[in-house]
């Protein structure tokens, strides 16, 4: 990207202060309308609610910001990394998004969508591409060469369901293969998915491991939503509580997060 990319990058700063849920709403319908099985990755509640939206608009203007150099927002970069492999997010989905993003620039601005600002927005979307597939190429790598490694959805056995509150309900999983899982440390979260049949959707979430480290099992504990109008997160939980059984079957990503207890600092 040169110079003058980059300042056309940034005079697109006040657009994206001003427009930026907008576009980013435009552009997940878009993008779901021609990749209707994307809806099987992408948080639906969030979508619902705008919160996802929202969340893409100050990402997009956090980078404009800071085009010139992306470098500062590496600790964020390194956050959504870890969100992403935990969904089973891969290079082959970055073309996806950037073809749909900078269609949506050129249908929300219009007339003001011009060649530049297109062509400007394509390489810089390519270049936080670039950088985000290196990122999470690191992520996998990592969690692959850790002992009882492994990347991508893998089944799991409810072993055992113990209620521990009116609200409370832990799930101890087992890896159906029988093999060893990573010992998870403290701060982690793996994501769990299950098909919603109200939704005729795959949807996953995140759940912090609640049991203590171990290479055999992992334990979540679930709060039960007792709100009549549930969202789509609550029916998650929710359905954890009111469908599935011991001897049941779900698929997890292996534990991930970097917001995590360092041993050393553990209290004694």
């Amino acid at each position: 990207m040169n110079n003058s990319q980059r300042e056309i990058i940034t005079a697109t700063v006040p657009i994206l202060r001003e427009h930026g849920v907008a576009l980013t709403t435009h552009f997940y319908k878009r993008m779901f309308s021609h990749h209707p099985d994307l809806k099987n990755i992408f948080n639906m509640g969030n979508q619902k609610t705008g919160k996802q939206q929202q969340a893409l608009a100050m990402a997009v203007l956090a980078y404009a910001e800071h085009i010139a150099n992306p470098g500062v927002l590496l600790p964020e970069l390194h956050r959504i990394g870890h969100k992403h492999v935990s969904l089973e997010i891969r290079p082959e989905h970055y073309p996806i998004v950037g073809n749909h993003l900078i269609a949506s620039i050129k249908e929300v601005l219009g007339e003001a969508a011009s060649l530049e600002i297109l062509e400007a927005w394509e390489i810089a979307y390519n270049q936080l591409a670039d950088l985000m597939m290196g990122i999470e190429a690191g992520i996998y790598k990592d969690q692959t060469n850790k002992k009882g490694g492994w990347t991508g959805w893998r089944p799991f056995r409810v072993k055992e369901k113990v209620k521990e509150s009116d609200e409370i309900t832990s799930f101890y999983l087992y890896p159906c293969d029988g093999e060893n899982v990573i010992s998870h440390i403290p701060g982690q979260f793996i994501s769990l998915r299950v098909f919603l049949p109200d939704l005729g959707l795959n949807q996953a979430r995140q759940y912090s491991v609640s049991s203590v480290p171990n290479e055999h099992y992992y334990r979540i504990s679930v709060k039960k939503e007792f709100n009549p109008n549930l969202n789509i997160n609550g029916m998650i939980s929710n359905f954890l509580h009111d469908h599935i059984q011991t001897g049941d079957l779900v698929d997890l990503t292996a534990p991930i997060g970097n917001f995590t207890l360092e041993p050393k600092k553990a209290c004694r």
